[in-house]
């Protein structure tokens, strides 16, 4: 492609609201350009790229095994209504209705489509012997993101791989399972991807077991929890916490019970600072709805409380804090002076919270706190209700080895679920197993975010020039960039050089513009060309070509005689380079 023909809009200066280096830059570098906020169109250079991501997730996808097929965005309510997915994604399913015939239906934009595939599958697949099939799309989704922000990480509309497998038994869904998993490495890792698999929570999606695949980035929008020592990792909604490390807390079993007063402090800080102790010496009392019945959870003040662990450990179905007029109705107080003294309802804490010798607590009375509360003597958790309950911090104990953990801010680019018969089961998909018995099909479900892939790399893969693309994911593998368009003998030599790289299958853009050096180079790095090369000057006059790799800090000169053969030979050597590092550099499974 001659540059003067397409279109890449570069710009010198940050855009006004780009917040992190993959929004600005793919915004710079002119890959995409915002319609509105959480809309982006893409421009040619970020269409190749993203094209390229596609190639790379579809034929990893072939090679597992699973079936492409391509569903509608358009789905009819009803499928989701029979999930119970309405309620469960909320404002963030986008509905609308349309007229028909003198009516009105109701309808949905698809944020994900296993509703829509499984219907497929109950329609079509009536046999074990169709079994198992693992059918895949690559298809725009739509999300009502309310805070659209970060670029295309996150947005009201995106492109993503979904996949999803149909199995006749856990054992068979293991197996489709442990395909698409290494489908996925192989997938970030030909996309020059440095990630790490953790646990993970399935969310509304169900299921009962997931795998996340995570880049680590200062600007990313999740949080995981890693172990440099073991390879443990986890979202941090999902992260276990060690006990090898656990000691006696704060305070002294022999303290006296004393109520204090509190006036109009409520939060952990302001109580903290009006009594002169520190947060880890009390207890946040927590009133939650498990099942629609109050329970109240202690919770050390110094940390945060993880709901998904305490509705695993409570084996709840539903799970959400007590509104204001519940607590009040619980404990006799309003929120912020809640405490386990004198509670008549059922009371789990979390380890560290249990392990507190005394500790400061609300008194169940509006302004007034208790210190010296001690667990056994002035309320009771019996030992069956003291489970893991909070959030994974930094240099917390590894619950897999001797090693601490590492609380890093990371970015999503992949997530596995298995989902069991959640879907089937609601959806009849069902088939008739080796007995003649109707069975529901197991399913599992596997997403990738194919424009998160590009974020996520040029997020962590850029400096201060531009972005920095591997070979497989550049939208050009190689710049021409003469230095004096008018003249004829330079013009001549960037044609046939140009010539000979596309027959050569090279994807090489030409810089045929009219403008300075300093321009065409600054342009080069900003876009992230892994290789330029330079046409005129005194290199050519000695029979020289100059080049330079985006990664190196020097350029070099080759031969102007044999320079397509050469630039192809280069070209397969850093790719052949690239593949080995990528190999290296895999990711470990938390087990």
């Amino acid at each position: 492609m001659r540059w003067s023909q397409t279109l890449i809009p570069t710009m010198k200066e940050t855009p006004e609201g780009a917040e992190i280096p993959s929004h600005v830059l793919m915004l710079r570098a002119g890959l995409v350009g915002q319609l509105m906020a959480g809309a982006y169109s893409y421009l040619p250079l970020g269409l190749r790229s993203l094209r390229k991501a596609e190639r790379i997730v579809r034929d990893e996808m072939d090679a597992a095994g699973a079936v492409e097929l391509l569903m509608p965005a358009l789905t009819p309510i009803q499928l989701w209504q029979r999930t119970g997915r309405v309620e469960a994604f909320g404002n963030v399913l986008i509905q609308f209705d349309v007229r028909r015939q003198n009516k009105q239906v109701r309808m949905a934009l698809g944020p994900t489509h296993e509703e829509v595939v499984t219907d497929i599958v109950a329609k079509y697949v009536s046999s074990y012997r169709q079994l198992p099939i693992t059918l895949y799309q690559i298809q725009t989704k739509f999300r009502n993101e309310e805070r659209p922000r970060f670029g295309v990480l996150r947005t009201s509309e995106f492109l993503m791989k979904d996949a999803y497998s149909f199995d006749s038994s856990v054992e068979a869904l293991n197996a489709s399972y442990d395909k698409m998993y290494a489908a996925y490495c192989r997938i970030f890792a030909r996309c020059g991807l440095k990630y790490l698999a953790v646990e993970a929570e399935s969310g509304p999606i169900g299921g009962d077991a997931s795998h996340e695949f995570m880049v680590l980035a200062d600007n990313g929008e999740d949080s995981v929890v890693y172990c440099p020592t073991c390879g443990y990792g986890a979202n941090l909604e999902r992260a276990d916490i060690g006990t090898h490390r656990a000691k006696p807390g704060a305070g002294s079993a022999q303290a006296t019970l004393t109520k204090v007063d509190t006036p109009r402090v409520g939060s952990i800080e302001q109580v903290s600072k009006l009594l002169g102790c520190k947060p880890e010496q009390m207890l946040k009392t927590l009133i939650y709805m498990a099942d629609e019945q109050p329970v109240a959870v202690l919770i050390r003040g110094d940390h945060d409380a993880n709901e998904g662990k305490i509705r695993r450990a409570l084996g709840a179905k539903k799970l959400e804090l007590a509104s204001p007029e519940v607590v009040e109705r619980v404990t006799g107080a309003p929120l912020g002076f809640a405490g386990p003294v004198g509670l008549k309802v059922k009371l789990w804490a979390d380890r560290d919270a249990a392990a507190l010798q005394s500790a400061i607590v609300g008194a169940n009375e509006n302004d007034k706190h208790y210190k010296g509360a001690v667990r056994g003597r002035d309320y009771e958790v019996p030992e069956t209700n003291i489970a893991d309950l909070r959030n994974a911090a930094d240099a917390d104990p590894c619950p897999r080895c001797a090693g601490t953990v590492e609380l890093r801010h990371a970015i999503e680019i992949g997530h596995v679920f298995k989902l069991g018969t959640k879907y089937s089961e609601a959806l009849d998909a069902r088939y008739l197993d080796d007995k003649e018995q109707l069975q529901p099909a197991i399913m599992g479900c596997y997403g990738i975010g194919v424009n998160r892939i590009l974020a996520a790399l040029i997020e962590t893969t850029h400096d201060e020039n531009g972005i920095i693309w591997p070979l497989s994911l550049a939208p050009y593998e190689v710049v021409l960039s003469p230095l004096n368009v008018n003249q004829a003998e330079v013009s001549e030599l960037a044609d046939k050089l140009y010539t000979e790289l596309q027959a050569a299958g090279v994807d090489v853009l030409l810089d045929d513009r009219d403008q300075r050096p300093g321009v065409k180079f600054k342009d080069a790095d900003l876009i992230g060309i892994p290789l330029r090369v330079v046409i005129g000057g005194r290199g050519l006059k000695e029979g020289q070509l100059e080049i330079k790799w985006r990664t190196e800090p020097a350029a070099s000169n080759i031969p102007l005689a044999g320079a397509a053969a050469t630039i192809v030979e280069m070209l397969a050597e850093r790719k052949k380079a690239e593949g080995a590092a990528k190999a290296e550099g895999g990711s470990r499974k938390a087990e």
